[in-house]
């Protein structure tokens, strides 16, 4: 389904989510870890359950995932501390979510939040992974939101020639700022991801060059992997 259908298919936009969630709309409790989804509200139950009666089935089913900082801090093997938040397949249900989790720029610092097709996990080590690699993205501190958003509508409304490529994205947030990180799953196949890599930047109206790296070329080199493919 397109991005553009997806919002005309629900009482919520893009820009009115985010809207909603400056003033207040998607506030989630302080004392509820970052980027937890909190109890539905009476609006969001009423939204969810009343409002709606016909749901629009998503091409597939999604899984949000988070790892904290400190999570990350306590774990024993990597990987171990990433926390699955909740799974969506279908367009009302997205925004039911979205709307009642932290934005990149309300994240805490280290953390990372994760949207992966269904029962793919964000790991490199994943069956449907291991071959793949990870276009990326560079944002100034707190300026990721919009481009977060337009990513995940892009991914989940299968707006991409060759969507079937995607595995799913991960926002991380860190001192000098935020990065989105697209992951595929054939590295090898250079015409899927330099199509991939192109209509991402042309969705999110990107305007700097953006490289892709191998998964193999990252654990073995770590942050000396060069990247393969660059648009």
């Amino acid at each position: 389904m397109a991005a553009a259908e997806m919002e005309r298919t629900t009482s919520f936009d893009a820009a009115d989510k985010l809207k909603a969630a400056d003033a207040g709309g998607g506030e989630v409790d302080d004392e509820l870890e970052e980027g937890e989804i909190v109890e539905e509200s009476n609006d969001t139950a009423s939204y969810l359950g009343k409002e709606i009666t016909v749901k629009h089935p998503l091409e597939h089913s999604w899984t949000f995932w988070f790892d904290s900082p400190i999570a990350k801090s306590r774990q024993t093997a990597w990987g171990s501390s990433l926390r699955n938040v909740y799974t969506f397949s279908t367009v009302e249900d997205f925004w039911g979510a979205y709307n009642n989790i932290h934005h990149p720029s309300k994240l805490v610092m280290g953390a990372d939040f994760h949207c992966f097709k269904h029962k793919i996990e964000p790991k490199w080590e994943d069956p449907v992974c291991a071959n793949g690699g990870t276009w990326k993205m560079s944002f100034s501190k707190g300026k990721s939101d919009t481009s977060w958003l337009y990513t995940l509508l892009a991914m989940i409304g299968h707006q991409f020639d060759h969507g079937d490529e995607i595995c799913g994205a991960v926002v991380s947030v860190r001192a000098k700022g935020e990065k989105i990180a697209l992951w595929t799953k054939n590295a090898a196949n250079e015409t899927a991801q330099v199509s991939i890599g192109k209509q991402w930047k042309q969705f999110l109206d990107y305007s700097d060059s953006v490289g892709f790296i191998f998964h193999d070329d990252a654990k073995r080199l770590d942050r000396n992997a060069k990247n393969r493919y660059t648009v």
